[in-house]
């Protein structure tokens, strides 16, 4: 019977000192695991921060970035840039050599342009991000017809890709702009609103077609 206790001891013993094993290879596995991750982690942080740091340089050299180049107007009236016109994400403000801009370094952030009229001017950085998008920009100043105003604010409310606002800046009372193109407009009932529109809103000038005009900038 002794002899019986004995040989249970020992199977008892042996199969706790197998759990015991079976324990500690589960440890060690899981700190393999634990340190393999934390390299991943740090790695990803540091990849991270180099490219931030040369997103943070790119924003700091391109801060100055204009667009060189001219505008040609065809027998349609629409003028067009012939030129260069940067595409950098810039910190700073930028001197764009027309009023309102029709491309060039701009702001990260966008203005909405989902049908978006604004009662106020734009900052210039983000709106032409919006262009970049492929969106139509109306602009007007003080001189334009309440009625063409309100008739084109109507328009674009309705129309994906658009967007309006009001610019003392410019030259005549109504303008059309859109990546590398704009043109005059004598109103709201003027034909080539329409025109403008259909080959412009997310036309085949667009930089980055179908980007978003949503979850931007808003007034």
């Amino acid at each position: 019977m002794g002899s019986a206790k004995k040989s249970t001891n020992a199977a008892r013993k042996a199969r706790i000192e197998e759990m015991r094993r079976a324990e500690q290879a589960r440890e060690r596995r899981n700190r393999i695991l634990t340190i393999a991750a934390s390299v991943v982690v740090v790695a990803g942080l540091v990849v991270g921060g180099i490219v931030l740091v040369q997103s943070q340089s790119d924003d700091s050299t391109a801060a100055d970035g204009k667009a060189k180049g001219h505008f040609v107007t065809g027998s349609d009236g629409v003028k067009t840039w012939k030129g260069t016109l940067g595409r950098n994400h810039v910190a700073k403000a930028v001197d764009y050599p027309m009023e309102p801009p029709v491309g060039g370094d701009h702001n990260q952030a966008w203005m909405n342009c989902n049908g978006d009229v604004y009662s106020k001017a734009l900052n210039n950085v983000n709106a032409v991000h919006s262009l970049e998008h492929g969106a139509v920009w109306v602009t007007y100043t003080a001189k334009a017809k309440k009625a063409d105003v309100e008739a084109l604010a109507a328009k674009v409310k309705k129309t994906p890709y658009t967007l309006m606002s009001p610019d003392d800046k410019q030259k005549d009372p109504i303008m059309l702009s859109a990546w590398g193109h704009q043109r005059t407009v004598t109103g709201a009932g003027d034909p080539n609103v329409d025109k403008f529109f259909e080959k412009f809103v997310q036309g085949a000038q667009t930089p980055e077609p179908g980007a978003a005009c949503t979850s931007g900038l808003s007034q």
